[in-house]
């Protein structure tokens, strides 16, 4: 079919949804992300010509190209439609090149959702490639060339080949062998509480010990405690001092950021950083809804705004006014302030119709896909309601001096939480009616110790919170970020918390010591505040990389002279090897520890290191089921007697078959119980955790 414009994209999902929106003269194809890059096999950075980057086309895309250029000599103008912001600027500016187009043709087109109108309107607007946005980017990712080739090669030959340093990964890697260390150093200190639990008029709440005399006052010890305790008389009524009666207001959250989106979606839907980019790409590309066919159900997913348009803002306020009524809209738009450094390249993450409610296009969606599409229209429509309004009431008792507190609140008006149950969302505390000099009984007063915590090890989503809150990164950095730490091995997640390994440990004193900058987080902010400067025309990207370097060369070979090879000595595993009869280690890998023969490489035998569940295989009823890791540090259970018997399950089984039909039970374990379930039918125990 004859065409007269073409239209690149990243993706073939893309592709297939714009395609549906355009008439028969355009044709939409997918570049499938990057064309050029710098070369894998060396540093392909020229120091002595301004640090001139050497690109080449990536191996295996020569077949795109050559279509693309075939698709490309056919139309009469060709549109590059890659992601909005600087990546996406990046691959628009290699496609130009390599397609030869004119730098003098408006040919560079951005939409931030994927949606008829949105794409119509691009396409009527098309502009210039950006300069400043592809310096942006090439300024990074020279940057992050030079310190990953020439930290890199370091590690590899002082402790084990593998290993790999980057700007942000560094950061995150020093951060979580920080909290560890803090952790290790942490001295728990004692202090006590005392709860009392009060009736009136035949009701009964708590109150807990606010002070004496007055004034609030901790309480260190049990002897400060029993002090107390010797002043209250058990007998006595308590005397109502003070009843404070209050109106409190919370407002709804901003619309989400990427980080926010990452953060919310681990706490609420208990998803990954990789997972909830991944599927809020597949929403963003575009879903097909039946007839109407395929469509953007969110905007771009990697941005650090909070702002709306006025026209989603518009369309929202009418749904609020139809679905829930005039009094849950908010009356004006709350000024939304975005934080320090953001790009405000785009919009928040925010449906594209807020008409299009989640239960009305569920039956097209996944299930993963509907929850985090609900997840994103429902904190959109919330932004724009009125708040949430709690009557609050504080009461002070007092007997011979002793004061003790009781706070109790009740939703007045649920305002966005209609929409939106916000994870700080109070529960319902209702006091008895209480006037000052009213008497009360006690019924009970019970003091208990306690011990300060130590700071907790850091999750997926409070990392990246910390990484946004200190200016490590940007919105697209994270999720790969992440990623690398774990896969190199220098932090394991266990129980959804980082640790870092002892390998991850090794690596994070090195670049401390040799490289300070590199894991500085002042320093490291600042040069992504740079990387803005010269998005924003006020900075040459050369000058960026000639600050960076001159120093850093000097830390480089300084570091070849004095960095002493660390030997990562490897465990002995405490039985030998079945096939030569040498003694058996631990050794370290990218995926953890495992058994090796130590007659290495006259003999190359290796094993899993499995923990055993003393149970029968359920399958073979011969083997005994082990815990073992996927690749991607998933836990899985299976057989010890692999690949003779192939039973794997991804949930926990406990050595009891069902009642009901004699099938293997498992565990299923959520945040709030456990549950056993049968592998084969309906059956289910619940067992609180």
């Amino acid at each position: 079919m004859a065409y007269k414009y073409l239209v690149i994209v990243e993706s073939p999902a893309k592709a297939k949804t714009i395609e549906k929106y355009l008439g028969r003269n355009y044709k939409v194809v997918a570049s499938l992300g990057h064309i050029r890059d710098l070369p894998k096999s060396r540093m392909g950075v020229d120091f002595e010509n301004n640090y001139e980057p050497d690109y080449i086309t990536i191996r295996g895309k020569g077949p795109v190209i050559k279509d693309l250029k075939k698709y490309a000599k056919k139309a009469e103008k060709v549109f590059l439609a890659a992601d909005p912001d600087r990546e996406g600027e990046a691959i628009a500016w290699h496609l130009s090149y390599l397609l030869d187009l004119r730098d003098d043709e408006k040919n560079r087109v951005v939409f931030n959702e994927i949606t008829k109108d949105a794409v119509k309107n691009a396409l009527k607007n098309p502009r210039d490639l950006d300069e400043n946005l592809i310096d942006s980017q090439q300024a990074r990712r020279v940057l992050d060339r030079i310190v990953g080739y020439q930290i890199s090669p370091l590690l590899w030959k002082k402790v084990k080949r593998g290993l790999s340093a980057g700007r942000v990964q560094s950061v995150a890697l020093k951060i979580i062998c920080d909290r560890e260390e803090e952790i290790k150093q942490f001295k728990p200190e004692e202090y006590w509480t005392i709860d009392g639990n009060f009736v009136k008029s035949r009701k009964k709440f708590k109150a807990s010990f606010y002070g004496v005399d007055g004034k609030k006052t901790p309480l260190a010890d049990q002897t400060e405690t029993q002090a107390i305790l010797e002043r209250i008389n058990k007998e006595e009524d308590w005397n109502v001092k003070k009843v404070t009666r209050k109106e409190r207001k919370r407002n709804p959250q901003n619309p989400f950021t990427t980080s926010s989106l990452q953060q919310e979606a681990a706490g609420k839907l208990n998803f990954r950083t990789r997972k909830t980019m991944m599927v809020a790409q597949q929403l963003y590309e575009g879903i097909s809804l039946g007839k109407g066919g395929a469509v953007g159900l969110i905007t771009y997913m990697r941005t650090d705004s909070t702002r709306l348009s006025d026209t989603a803002k518009a369309e929202a306020t009418q749904l609020i006014h139809d679905d829930y009524g005039d009094e849950y809209a908010a009356v004006k738009a709350r000024a939304v302030k975005n934080k320090e450094g953001a790009q405000d390249a785009h919009e928040a993450i925010r449906a594209t119709s807020a008409m299009r409610r989640p239960e009305d296009i569920k039956q097209y969606l996944s299930k993963d896909q509907y929850k985090l599409y609900n997840l994103i229209w429902s904190r959109f429509v919330a932004s724009l309601m009125k708040p949430a309004i709690y009557d609050t009431m504080r009461v002070d008792l007092e007997q011979n001096g002793v004061l003790f507190r009781a706070n109790g609140s009740k939703i007045k008006f649920d305002g966005y939480q209609i929409v939106y149950k916000d994870s700080s969302r109070e529960k319902d505390n209702i006091l008895p009616e209480m006037e000052e000099n009213d008497a009360v009984k006690v019924d009970s007063i019970e003091p208990e110790q306690h011990f300060t915590q130590p700071p907790a090890r850091f999750s997926e989503a409070t990392l990246i919170k910390t990484l946004e809150e200190n200016g490590v990164g940007r919105p697209s950095t994270y999720a790969p970020t992440l990623e690398t730490i774990q896969r190199r091995y220098y932090v394991a997640l266990k129980n959804k918390r980082f640790e870092p390994t002892e390998l991850g440990g090794i690596v994070n004193e090195m670049i401390k010591e040799f490289f300070p900058n590199i894991v500085d987080v002042n320093f490291t902010a600042k040069m992504e505040q740079d990387l803005d400067a010269v998005e924003e025309g006020k900075i040459e990207w050369v000058e960026i990389i000639d600050q960076f370097y001159t120093p850093f060369k000097e830390e480089v070979e300084k570091a070849e002279k004095e960095i002493e090879e660390v030997e990562i000595e490897d465990e002995p595993a405490g039985f030998d090897c079945e096939k030569c009869g040498h003694p058996m280690v631990i050794k370290i890998g990218r995926y953890g520890k495992f058994y090796a023969c130590s007659n290495f490489p006259d003999c190359r035998n290796t094993k899993p290191i499995v923990k055993k569940l003393e149970i029968t295989c359920p399958l073979c009823k011969k083997g005994e089921v082990v815990e073992r890791k996927s690749k991607k540090n998933r836990i899985f259970y299976g057989c010890d007697r692999y690949p003779d018997c192939e039973f794997t399950s991804w949930d926990k089984p406990i050595g009891r078959n069902c009642p009901k039909c004699d099938h293997y039970l498992v565990e299923k374990k959520t945040k709030k119980q456990s549950q056993v379930k049968c592998s084969n039918c309906d059956y289910t125990e619940d067992v609180q955790n």
